[in-house]
This record gives C-alpha cells, sequence and structure tokens, in this order.
C-alpha cells in the first residue's frame, strides 16, 4: 500500500493579526476579576449569598448609629472608627476565610491555574494579583462601614477636622489588618485545596487563635503582669491591630496597651506577617507553576 501524503485543508479562519496586550493588561485584568469574585459578583446567584449578607450586617450598626446620631444630634460619634472594626472583627474574618478559597484554593485544584501560565504570565504575578485581589476586597468590606460612620458624623455636624484625623487613622489601621489577613487566608486557602478544610484552617487562624490571645491578655492584666500581654498580642493580626489603634490613640482600648519599643516591635510583626503570607503565597504558585 502506499502511503498517503498528509494534506493541510484551509477552512478559511481569519488569522489574528492585531495587537497583543502585555502582562501588565492581563494582570490588571486578572485583579478586577477577582475582586469582583470575592463578592460573587460574575458568578452564580448563591455565590452573592454570604459575601453581601456579611457586608450588610457589618455596615447595619453604623447605619444605625448614624440614624441615632443625626436624629438626637449627639456631640460625638458613641464610638471611634477602628474601634468599629474592632466591634465586627468576627464578621471581617468569616469574610476572610470564606472568600480566600474563591481566589486561591479552586485555581489550584482544578488546574485552571495552568491556563493562566499558558499565556505570557508568570506565576509570581498571578500570586501578587490574587493576594491583591483578596486585599482590596477586605479593605472595601471594612472601609464601608466607616465611611457611613464619616459621613453620618458630618451630617451631625461634627469637627470636620477631627474626623478625619481619626478615619485616616483607621483607613492606615484597615489597610494593614487586610494585607495580614489576605496573607494568611491566601496562603492558607493555596495549601488546603479543599474549600472546607481552608475556611476551618482559616477560621482557627483569625477567630480561635485571636480569642485565646484575647483570654491571655485579659488574665495577665488581672494579674498585674502586663508584659505577658503584650507579648502575647504579638501572635495575632486582630490584637497587633488593635495594640498599635491604642497605642496610636485611634480609639481602641485594650487590655494590655504596647508602648514604647513594644509599638515599633508590633508594627515590625504586622508588617512582616503581611510580607511573609505574601512570600508563601508567591513561593506556592511558582512551585505549582514548575509542575
Amino acid at each position: 500500500m502506499a502511503d498517503r501524503a498528509g494534506v493541510i485543508h484551509d477552512l478559511g479562519y481569519r488569522h489574528y493579526d492585531g495587537p497583543r496586550d502585555g502582562v501588565a493588561t492581563i494582570a490588571r485584568t486578572l485583579y478586577v476579576t477577582g475582586l469582583r469574585h470575592a463578592f460573587g459578583l460574575g458568578r452564580s446567584g448563591k455565590s452573592k449569598i454570604l459575601p453581601f449578607l456579611l457586608l450588610g450586617l457589618s455596615t447595619l450598626p453604623a447605619a444605625i448609629v448614624v440614624g441615632v446620631v443625626t436624629l438626637v444630634g449627639l456631640s460625638d460619634l458613641p464610638l471611634t472608627y477602628a474601634g468599629y472594626t474592632n466591634q465586627t472583627q468576627l464578621l471581617v474574618s468569616l469574610f476572610a476565610a470564606a472568600q480566600a478559597p474563591v481566589l486561591f484554593s479552586r485555581d489550584l485544584r482544578y488546574r485552571s491555574i495552568v491556563l493562566y501560565l499558558a499565556r505570557p504570565l508568570p506565576a509570581y504575578v498571578v500570586a501578587l494579583t490574587r493576594w491583591a485581589s483578596l486585599t482590596t476586597a477586605l479593605l472595601v468590606f471594612t472601609v464601608l462601614p466607616v465611611l457611613v460612620l464619616y459621613a453620618g458624623g458630618l451630617l451631625a455636624g461634627l469637627d470636620v477636622s477631627d474626623q478625619t484625623t481619626d478615619l485616616l487613622k483607621a483607613v492606615a489601621l484597615l489597610l494593614l489588618v487586610s494585607s495580614m489577613l489576605a496573607g494568611i487566608t491566601g496562603f492558607i486557602s493555596s495549601v488546603s485545596l479543599r474549600r472546607g478544610f481552608a475556611v476551618v484552617g482559616s477560621i482557627v487562624a483569625l477567630v480561635v487563635v485571636p480569642g485565646v490571645v484575647t483570654a491571655v491578655q485579659a488574665i495577665a492584666s488581672e494579674e498585674g503582669a502586663e508584659q505577658v500581654g503584650v507579648a502575647a498580642g504579638l501572635a495575632s493580626p486582630w490584637s497587633l491591630t488593635n495594640g498599635l489603634a491604642s497605642a496610636w490613640d485611634a480609639g481602641v482600648e485594650v487590655f494590655t496597651p504596647p508602648e514604647g519599643g513594644w509599638v515599633a516591635a508590633y508594627l515590625a510583626v504586622a508588617v512582616l506577617i503581611a510580607g511573609v503570607g505574601l512570600a508563601a503565597i508567591v513561593a506556592r504558585f511558582l512551585k505549582v507553576g514548575s509542575q
């Protein structure tokens, strides 16, 4: 039997010869998509329930406070901007624990990450954009209620300068804690590919551990061992944030407030946690990308 010659059939498809976007454009698109997915936008209807339910529960008290302040005509807000987030930290932690797997676990579990890396997009850029998306989502989640309080304070005729100063302090603290929470939950979710395990691990890190730290600080304060309580505060992102808020006169009271060199230690550890979390996420994605 004679060998058959291969034939190339031209089906008439038009070749793309237009401009091709680079890494920056792809990363920006991936960042926006990740931010939308963190709130369930662009996904199924049931995916929007939990994030918006938690956001509503977090914002509702602020709206109530604004209504009371405006109607009664109080001379000051009943709680500070940083103190408000301290009161709603459980909701923030649940949001971070529930939505981090959406950005990290799914792509790795279903190997769709391979599709991203098939484009001219390095693995570390994917990791950075995912972390940035989650950090931004957490910042939006925490800043929105604070902005509602701020608007209420201005409507009530409170001093604009004082309110703006307190707001900026709170936003700086929220940016710091958002980066820490994103690093912690993002890394846990990138390792625990099943969403249930990732959620449980994140809740342990953001709810159980801070609860233990708070208990230790309360006991240390009662027993007069303030240094022990201050040192224990280094073990939790929430205790770090609250300690810094107390030291910076942002209106948060803690059992054992840091003073002197401890303030610098709190800030250094907070930045270190955020940096190590991001570095661990990048390392994880680089490992997956090399497989």
